[in-house]
């Protein structure tokens, strides 16, 4: 059955209601924006074996930042993120089930709109018209990326403002969350982010999300080098891995070396306690960079050095806002001037981490974004890309986002079963 979907299938999706926006790409053309957006995570269904999640982000949008603002617009601010259930058929199609919208504590719909307090990223929203939007702004908007489905039927998802950690129950509605927000009241069982989450990089917060096969350990990875103190210290090659006991909320944190400067950790899935899998990218298309970078490797935590578990000494002090600091730099600071050899004489290391799956020479992976990861057995991994709802933007001007332009191939959600993997877990 696997092999069907070895060369790709697309999830099913609809046309949205929004008209008449030229195609930038193509002269003579209108955008086709595409819903769907089932492409920030995927999460096996536990019990289900041929059925996954797959998450939504925040809605088509794209950057308007004519008036210097870092504006957005949102193409529809009433777009609800949600969660979709979808299930692979032996004839190789995949039929979606259902949709859960995602809530907040009320259970009125929530927007993909920015925040306007914690974590909040400081955008202006705006329409398709270049309209600053009156209702901008929702407390509880997610830019969701990370997703995970478990066995009580409840869900965590990850996002890109705060980042949050929020709890939803089946129903897409919100019962409790995680951020680094102290006074945060939404905050009900008291489970704390280290304070230095709050300094992730715009638009690069907790891409990926997964738990570990216990069902006891949240882990979360963020996509890029943090603004850890600022941001002139967020263009760098370290990445933060987090662990959030939900037994005794102690919280672990590990640090990943990427392959380049600011290449995106955009999912993470466990393995067992000690050993995932996790994707990273570049930002490039296969038609236009046939070494474009798409990579799946297995890491391994045991060696790490848990950042939360050092001591304050002459070289180490651990401030609550910043995080560890090294000789009173920031671990993003101290990277950047000493290396990670630097870290390394401080007897600080890196998860260890091993290539499975280089998506580009095995696939020809045509997307630009790999964001989902799905461990089938021990052999088979589902890939999942972000579509972008069909459309991206080009120095402030919408266009169609094309895989083959000639061809009139449009980016969609697409799943790919990569077979003969060795996924199996290291004793």
């Amino acid at each position: 059955m696997y092999q069907k979907f070895s060369k790709g299938v697309q999830l099913p999706y609809d046309i949205l209601d929004i008209h008449n926006i030229p195609d930038g790409a193509k002269q003579g053309n209108f955008i086709e924006i595409r819903c769907g957006g089932f492409g920030s995570e995927i999460s096996p269904h536990p019990t289900e074996k041929k059925q996954f999640y797959a998450l939504t982000d925040r809605g088509p949008n794209t950057t308007y930042d004519v008036n210097g603002d870092k504006g957005k617009i949102f193409l529809d601010p009433s777009y609800t993120p949600k969660i979709g259930l979808f299930q692979l058929h032996e004839n190789g199609t995949i039929e979606k089930i259902k949709e859960i919208l995602l809530k907040d504590p009320t259970g009125r719909n929530i927007t993909g709109l920015p925040n306007q307090h914690f974590g909040a990223t400081k955008e202006i929203a705006y329409d398709q018209h270049g309209q600053v939007l009156e209702h901008g702004t929702d407390e509880y908007g997610l830019d969701s990326e990370g997703l995970v489905a478990l066995k009580d039927g409840t869900f965590w998802v990850s996002d890109e403002y705060g980042p949050h950690v929020v709890h939803f129950d089946a129903s897409g509605i919100e019962i409790d969350r995680i951020n680094a927000y102290v006074q945060d009241t939404r905050r009900k069982s008291g489970y704390l982010l280290p304070l230095e989450f709050a300094n992730r990089r715009q638009n690069r917060g907790m891409e990926g999300l997964t738990i570990t096969p216990d069902q006891k350990t949240l882990v979360g990875i963020m996509q890029s080098a943090m603004s850890n103190p600022n941001s002139s210290f967020a263009k760098s090659d370290l990445v933060r891995i987090v662990m959030i006991n939900l037994e005794n909320k102690q919280v672990s944190q590990y640090l990943y070396k990427q392959e380049g400067i600011a290449y995106s950790n955009t999912a993470i899935t466990a393995l067992s306690s000690n050993e995932f899998l996790v994707a990273e990218r570049d930002d490039d298309f296969y038609k236009d960079n046939p070494q474009a970078f798409k990579r799946v490797y297995k890491i391994d935590i045991r060696n790490a050095t848990d950042l939360e578990s050092i001591q304050n000494n002459e070289n180490f002090q651990q401030d609550e806002n910043l995080g560890l600091l090294i000789d009173g730099q920031t671990i993003e600071q101290y990277v950047l001037s000493s290396g990670w050899e630097g870290l390394a004489q401080h007897g600080i290391h890196p998860v260890a981490k091993k290539l499975v799956v280089d998506l580009v020479e095995r696939l020809q992976y045509p997307h630009d974004k790999v964001e989902g990861l799905w461990v089938i057995d021990a052999q088979h991994l589902a890939v999942l890309n972000d579509d972008d709802y069909g459309f991206s933007e080009t120095d402030g001007v919408l266009e169609q986002k094309y895989l083959d332009q000639e061809k009139n191939i449009i980016d969609s959600n697409t799943l790919y079963i990569i077979d003969q993997l060795d996924l199996s877990v290291d004793s």
